[in-house]
Formats: C-alpha cells, structure tokens, sequence
C-alpha cells in the first residue's frame, strides 16, 4: 500500500492508499520563491527531481543550505535524525518529491538488496546522500507524472503509483541509460510540449476529434514522432487514450443523474447509442443502464 499526496502551489490534493510513502509534486509557475515545508521523521528515505529550475534544501533550521539545480535529483537518508522538508522552491520551478520509510523500500528490493549499497547489512545503520544527474530515462518517467495525472480521475493514481516504482527501478537498474540510446526517438522539451498539446486538443474536442494527420500538423509535428512521443509520454496510442477519456467521462455524466444513456451517447460523439453501450461494456464489464443501477 502507498500514501499518495499531491501538491501544487495553487492547490493540495491528498490521494491517500496507505503510510509510509508518498510523492509530493510542487510547481512554482509564480515568480516569487514558494516554500515546502513537511514534518519527516528518521524512518524516511528521501527522493527529489528537480525537472525545472532550482530549489534550496534547507538543513539544521537554515543552517545549511543545498542548491540542486534544473535536472538533478537527491537522495536522502539519515537514520540517526529527522530530516523535515524546509525547501525553498524558486520561481518558475518543478519538484517532484517522493519519501518512502527505508522498512517499505527494503521490502520493495528484498531480492536485490544487495545491488543497492546503502541497503547492505554493513551499511543500514548509516546516512546516504547523493546527488545525481537526471538520466533520459528517469525524465521520461518524470514527464509522465508530470503530464499525466489527473486529480479528478481516481484511476490515474494507480498510474502514478507504478510510475514511482519505475522509478526505482530506473535509478538502481544498471546501465539502463544505454539500453534507452538505443531507441530512435528520444524526445527533447519542445517535443514533449507539442505531445501535451496533441492530448490537450483531442480531449477539448473528445466528441468529434482531428485525425492523426490533422493532429500532427495542428502541432507541427511529424506523424510518425506524434504517434511514437504519445505512446512514450501517455502510455497507450493517441485513440486509445481518447477513448480511455470518454469512459471516464461517461462514467461521471451517468453518475450525475443529469443525462440519460442516449444522451451521453451523443456528447460523446457516437454515432448510435448500440456503438457507445457496446464500448463502455468492453471497458467496465457491465452496461450504462447497469452502472447507474449500481450507482443509484
């Protein structure tokens, strides 16, 4: 089980599984610095991506202070004393934060304990610290989070979830960096931001969307790097996605009491009813007029 929470600086939703882990998502879009402050006890491991900007890690009450910049990440671990969060997160900044208790992670990496050094039985009772570059293959992972989590779709936190175990794998998984210069397209910042657009523009126009083709050029983006980047950053092919969308949405109409089955068939752009109950039976295992049943 996990403990979820996602922050950001304009709003704080909990997403709760369990204790003892969870990911803080920070983004100052303001100007001004923003500080983050948590209560975390000796027990935690600590992990911090900075995809954006910089941040200052504030230590011993302001004592001592640690900059780590713009694609970096720390980790963190002291079993002799608490480590609260006091971060100072400067304008125009992206942190995703995640803090497991070492007893969790160690369960996590039992079989392969031996691969992680501060897991070692020599090492156990000691502190780590560690700053590292973000490797291509974290920060696909990281953008994924990032772009991909919706607080109102209770779903996509299991998403998120197995996200931060990719993580963890991607961090003490050897050699993984060369395995990922193999594939052909790696995407740059700009890349990732027209693939973002493509999903903002199919789920603004999830009733009657633009091909592909017309997709690809509405972002001035080749056809064959549209459908590759999507799958990378989203996980599933554009249509795919769209219609992940339209289920869920169709789940919320229906739970609203405000449409019927024929109705929502047609928000959603189906052209009959039979096609839309057809769908939504293949998706849930049950038909429209059997959730609201259930939901009533």
């Amino acid at each position: 089980m996990c403990n979820i929470i996602l922050l950001t600086l304009k709003s704080e939703k909990d997403i709760i599984f369990g204790e003892n882990f969870f990911c803080i998502l920070t983004e100052n879009q303001q100007s001004n610095n923003r500080h983050v402050v948590r209560d975390i006890d000796s027990t935690y491991i600590q992990f911090h991506f900075v995809l954006r900007g910089s941040m200052n890690f504030l230590f011993n009450n302001g004592a001592y202070k640690l900059n780590i910049d713009e694609r970096n990440y720390l980790m963190l671990y002291n079993p002799m004393r608490d480590l609260p969060l006091n971060i100072n997160v400067n304008g125009q900044s992206t942190l995703i934060s995640i803090l497991i208790s070492i007893d969790k992670f160690h369960k996590l990496f039992s079989e392969d304990s031996h691969n992680i050094t501060f897991l070692s039985k020599d090492n156990i009772d000691k502190r780590y610290y560690n700053e590292n570059k973000i490797s291509k293959s974290i920060k696909i992972v990281l953008n994924q989070m990032l772009n991909d989590y919706d607080v109102n779709n209770k779903g996509n936190s299991l998403y998120l979830k197995a996200k931060v175990y990719e993580l963890f794998s991607l961090i003490f998984q050897k050699d993984i960096d060369k395995e990922i210069e193999k594939c052909p397209f790696i995407m740059n910042d700009d890349h990732i931001m027209k693939i973002k657009l493509a999903k903002d523009i199919i789920v603004s126009a999830y009733d009657n969307p633009p091909t592909l083709a017309e997709l690809s050029k509405k972002i001035d983006l080749s056809l064959k790097k549209l459908k590759q980047g999507f799958k990378e950053v989203y996980g599933s092919p554009v249509f795919q996605y769209l219609l992940e969308y339209k289920m869920n949405l169709s789940k919320q109409l229906l739970a609203g009491g405000k449409y019927n089955v024929n109705e929502v068939s047609m928000k959603l752009g189906y052209s009959t009813a039979s096609h839309f109950i057809s769908a939504f039976k293949r998706r849930f295992g049950i038909t429209p007029k059997q959730y609201i049943m259930h939901k009533s």
